[in-house]
């Protein structure tokens, strides 16, 4: 998919703009995309502009322009918003499909679209008011993530084994010790490993530095002598290689991380790739590590995304239960009780 032959003008230059002036990704770019189209399909069908039988997925939006982005209210995208909770089926390709999208999916095209019409507003200066600027967002459930515990991982790098071993066993170790995202981990180039750290490109092509522990140099050492001897099929400097000697895909590192959790005797289903990088940071945190330390680690821009970990072990919260004065109450003898209980047996 190319956006740029695809999405109408008003908003091909709101994709370009968080492309080569934000800096985003182009995954993230091309979510903005599918967030858009699918808003446009709906507006078009709920105004009757296409056929009332007609497929959401596959009304064409190239007629979108600015008078028809200006004529979009607040009770519109209200609708829209209705119909992602109550109609919109989650995977188009399940045999008995689920409906109702989840409300951070929801969250995230009202992110989409709030930017859009500010980006309208405020840089295109092509609206004189903006009218989603008062849009709330759908509440989201506060969950704490899931982690592995420490014999959980250990467990998990103890299954590691065949004729791969060296470069899965380095792939979970980074995971665990490291905290990487997976697409940053799929990124990696031989080049990014220097010394006593890696080089990390993570959201938004911001760079930062990972430093390395013991565990990680030995595995990354043990790999790349294994890796010496492979001859990529592309000159791919790329670290980690499929077995047909390219790049590996995020898909193939999702199936090694399931493969080894059923081996491990944990919960594939329960846990995934990103889990793991949850499991690294609630390690860290719970051996000493500062939240802020955590934050640049792990690569998050707000504060806040980090601070999700400081619920899961809180030991301030456990001192504070413990000192509760009832804490070590226990309720006195009771010989009336004990009488009645023995005259009941009788």
């Amino acid at each position: 998919m190319d956006y740029r032959n695809e999405a109408p003008e008003i908003i091909k230059g709101f994709l370009i703009y968080h492309e080569t002036i934000k800096a985003h990704s182009k995954a993230t770019v091309d979510e903005y995309y599918l967030d858009l189209r699918n808003f446009f399909r709906f507006m078009k069908l709920k105004r009757n502009m296409v056929p009332r039988d007609s497929e959401l997925d596959s009304i064409s939006i190239s007629d979108i322009d600015l008078d028809f982005v200006k004529s979009v209210t607040l009770s519109d995208f209200y609708d829209y918003l209705s119909f992602l909770s109550r109609d919109k089926i989650v995977n188009e390709r399940s045999h008995s499909p689920d409906y109702g999208l989840k409300a951070s999916s929801r969250a995230r095209k009202v992110s989409t679209l709030r930017s859009f019409y500010k980006y309208l507003t405020n840089k295109a200066k092509l609206l004189d008011t903006n009218p989603l600027q008062d849009i709330d967002s759908p509440k989201i459930p506060k969950t704490l993530p899931r982690y592995l515990t420490l014999s959980e991982a250990e467990r998990l790098l103890d299954a590691v084994d065949g004729p791969n071993k060296e470069r899965d066993y380095c792939i979970l170790c980074i995971f665990l010790n490291c905290g990487l995202r997976i697409s940053e981990i799929v990124g990696l180039n031989v080049q990014d490993i220097r010394g006593d750290h890696i080089r990390v490109f993570g959201k938004g092509s911001k760079e930062r530095v990972v430093y390395i522990n013991d565990s990680v140099a030995d595995a990354l050492n043990d790999y790349l002598t294994v890796r010496k001897i492979q001859n990529t099929s592309d000159g791919s400097s790329a670290l980690f290689l499929s077995n047909r000697k390219k790049r590996m895909s995020r898909e193939t590192v999702h199936a090694l991380v399931k493969k080894y959790l059923t081996k491990a005797g944990l919960d594939a289903d329960k846990y995934s790739a990103h889990k793991l990088r949850h499991t690294a940071a609630t390690l860290m945190l719970q051996n000493g590590v500062d939240v802020r330390t955590l934050q640049e680690l792990l690569g998050h821009e707000n504060l806040n995304t980090t601070q999700i970990y400081t619920h899961i072990d809180n030991t301030e919260l456990k001192i504070a239960a413990n000192s509760n004065p009832l804490n070590h109450y226990k309720p006195e003898h009771n010989e009336a009780n004990e009488i009645t209980e023995a005259e009941d047996e009788s």
